[in-house]
């Protein structure tokens, strides 16, 4: 069985198995150095190949230079037909070695406008084909849904588990002045129970923000592993909980099981689109953390009218999070890039007022909007970590059981790929959310009636840190 998370680009495919022409390469290179030498004007880049060496850029005070080292000339042909995802699968693939991935990153943000020219006619028609298939031919159809949650989450419980936290929420983490704030690890250096702490006062503060007490019948679309109902539970809420994912199923119910909490929490194998009619105007609250961006904006009406749908029509509150775009850099149109291609497929990212107003198109006066926070730099140290513990866990039962269940990963070539892939996505991830290039977003809404009645006082704002706030 190939994994799921392993697959490869069209481009990459024939790449790996088609021999490359000389004269190809040739153009590849010289394409590619050309660009570099105009285009590095922030930071240092050293491009070493067997023979020869190339340096692009300045080296700044306290900037390391980023050495890439090329291993197999196929780099360079990566890089022309297929851009910034032909550096990501050259990397996994072994035919570059890179210094630093964050350094990385960075270099690519401080120069991403005067290394536009990397993309050539070929990358910019793939990329455009893609975006084209993502927001109209790919709609996020029930299939589609279930394909993606196999290759994102259906992996393996035991990989996650490796650098997870026991509440195995795999969405970010709160940092408050007990772990020394969103850069403690940085600064006062990691301690045990940090990311556990953070985790547990991101459910609280989930939680609170959708007023569940006990009594309570909570909907929750995207069970994850079941951090968020089993503490629902243990504070006397009846959670339903709705997955596509066999493993998280199995999981979230031998959890509530061992904690004796079964009677509370029922898991729902479906897609939000098949909600059983007997849940219709049946709950006081409803959370979805880090799922939206998988519903895809062809379907976000669908999603807004379950939600009205399956919400008392009083009284009712509702929490979403999201990884989202910035306002300067949303778009409808949003290509394939490395994320989409290997950690979450098909994604679609809205912005901060995109989905306010997304829900009011859909849905016309049902809910009031009571606040927007962004938890965006809360997530770099949560990425940091889960790379730590990813690091350190990757080994013994955790890969004998990959291996097991996928064969291929025994080689060893395909098990290292494997491993660079996400290493690659946590630093792809930390340095996009510690630049805003993106962020995380937490929605709250209320029915109308009960909007404005939190202690008295209303509870409408924009704050750009809830850490300050818990």
């Amino acid at each position: 069985m190939h994994p799921p998370t392993l697959r490869s680009s069209v481009l990459s495919s024939v790449l790996t198995q088609a021999g490359i022409p000389k004269i190809l390469v040739d153009y590849a290179r010289a394409h590619v150095i050309g660009v570099l030498s105009k285009g590095v004007l922030t930071g240092s880049l050293i491009v070493q190949e067997e023979t020869r060496s190339h340096e692009f850029g300045t080296s700044a005070p306290g900037r390391r230079p980023v050495v890439v080292k090329v291993l197999n000339d196929i780099f360079w042909v990566r890089v022309v037909v297929s851009h910034d995802i032909g550096v990501t699968e050259a990397y996994m693939n072994g035919d570059i070695d890179i210094s630093s991935l964050q350094d990385l990153f960075e270099l690519w943000l401080d120069n991403r406008n005067s290394l536009s020219d990397l993309a050539t006619i070929f990358s910019s028609l793939f990329s455009r084909f893609s975006a084209l298939a993502i927001n109209t031919l790919g709609r996020q159809s029930l299939k589609m849904a279930q394909s993606n949650v196999e290759v994102a989450y259906d992996t393996s419980n035991e990989l996650f588990k490796c650098f997870l936290s026991k509440e195995m929420m795999y969405s970010c983490a709160l940092w408050g002045k007990e772990e020394s704030g969103v850069r403690g690890d940085i600064t006062a250096g990691r301690k045990p129970g940090d990311l556990e702490a953070a985790q547990k006062r991101k459910i609280d503060h989930i939680l609170r923000k959708a007023r569940v007490k006990a009594g309570d019948r909570l909907l929750e679309i995207g069970s994850g592993w079941g951090g968020m109902a089993l503490e629902a539970a243990r504070r006397g809420c009846r959670v339903d909980t709705v997955t596509l994912s066999v493993e998280q199923l199995k999981t979230v119910q031998e959890r509530a099981e061992a904690a004796g909490l079964s009677e509370f929490i029922t898991v729902h194998l479906c897609d939000y689109r098949q909600l059983p009619d007997s849940f219709k105007h049946q709950f006081d609250a409803l959370v979805s953390c880090e799922m939206f961006e998988a519903v895809g904006l062809k379907h976000w009406h669908e999603y807004f009218e379950m939600m009205d749908w399956a919400l008392k029509k009083d009284g009712a509150a509702a929490v979403i999070t999201a990884t989202s775009q910035p306002e300067h850099r949303y778009s409808e149109y949003q290509p394939n890039d490395y994320g989409r291609q290997y950690n979450w497929p098909n994604a679609h990212l809205p912005s901060a007022t995109a989905l306010a107003v997304g829900i009011q198109a859909a849905v016309p006066g049902k809910f009031v909007l009571e606040s927007i926070e962004d938890h965006g730099i809360h997530y770099p140290r949560t990425l940091r970590e889960w790379g730590r513990r990813f690091q350190e866990n990757f080994t013994g039962n955790v890969v004998v059981q990959l291996q097991e269940q996928y064969p291929k990963l025994r080689q060893k070539e395909h098990l290292l790929a494997f491993k660079r892939k996400w290493m690659l996505m946590f630093a792809y991830a930390e340095v996009g959310f510690a630049r805003a290039y993106t962020s995380l977003i937490c929605w709250s809404f209320a029915r109308p009636v009960s909007s404005f009645s939190l202690h008295g006082q209303s509870v409408w704002m924009i704050e750009r840190s809830a850490g300050e706030r818990l």
